[in-house]
C-alpha cells in the first residue's frame, strides 16, 4: 500500500478581503489594467500591483490567459472520458499520465475516487478526430475499460473559482 500525501495549500501570507478581490476581478477580465483592479478593489495602482505581484509569486495566480471559444475554433465536440485499469503501479501511472498528458485533445485529467480510476475531459472536431485520439489512447498503456460520453450541450462552463470570504478567527 502507497502512502497518501495530503496536499496543503501554501502560501506565505493569508489572503485578505483586498486579495479576494483582486482574485474576483482578475477572474472576471485579467486583461483590465492595473489602475482600473485598483479602482475595483479599492486602491491605488502601486500597491495594487505589488499585491498582485505577491499572489503570483506565492503560486496563488498560476497564470493569465484568454479564453477561447471551442466552438468557433473548429472544436466542436467535448467528450467526457471514464478509465478504469487493471494495474495500478506507480510505473503504470506515470506512463499513463506522460502519455495523457502529452495528448493536447486532453484538456483536464483527473485520478478519482469510485467506480473509475481516472477521467479526462477531451475536445475534437468531430467524431473521426475522437476516433483517431481514442486509438491513440487505448495504444498508450493496458487499460481495463474506456467509457466515452458525449455532451450534446454545455449548459454552464466557468472558469472563475468561487473564492470564499475571509474566515476571521
Amino acid at each position: 500500500m502507497t502512502d497518501v500525501a495530503v496536499q496543503v495549500p501554501e502560501t506565505s501570507r493569508r489572503l485578505d478581503a483586498i486579495d479576494r478581490k483582486i482574485l474576483m476581478v482578475l477572474q472576471e477580465d485579467a486583461s483590465l489594467s492595473v489602475a482600473e483592479i485598483g479602482d475595483r478593489v479599492g486602491l491605488s495602482s502601486t500597491p495594487c500591483w505589488k499585491r498582485i505581484q505577491r499572489l503570483e509569486a506565492d503560486g496563488v495566480i498560476i497564470k493569465r490567459v484568454a479564453l477561447v471559444d471551442q466552438n468557433k475554433i473548429g472544436l466542436g465536440i467535448s467528450v467526457f472520458v471514464s478509465v478504469e485499469s487493471a494495474d495500478h503501479s506507480d510505473a503504470w501511472l506515470k506512463r499513463f499520465a506522460e502519455a495523457v498528458s502529452a495528448m493536447p485533445e486532453v484538456m483536464e485529467f483527473y485520478r478519482m475516487a469510485g467506480d473509475v480510476d481516472y477521467m479526462l475531459r477531451v475536445v475534437v472536431a468531430d467524431m473521426q478526430a475522437y476516433d483517431v485520439f481514442y486509438k491513440k489512447l487505448i495504444s498508450a498503456v493496458p487499460l481495463k475499460n474506456v467509457t466515452s460520453r458525449f455532451a450534446m450541450e454545455k449548459i454552464k462552463s466557468v472558469t472563475a473559482l468561487p473564492i470564499p470570504a475571509v474566515v476571521t478567527a
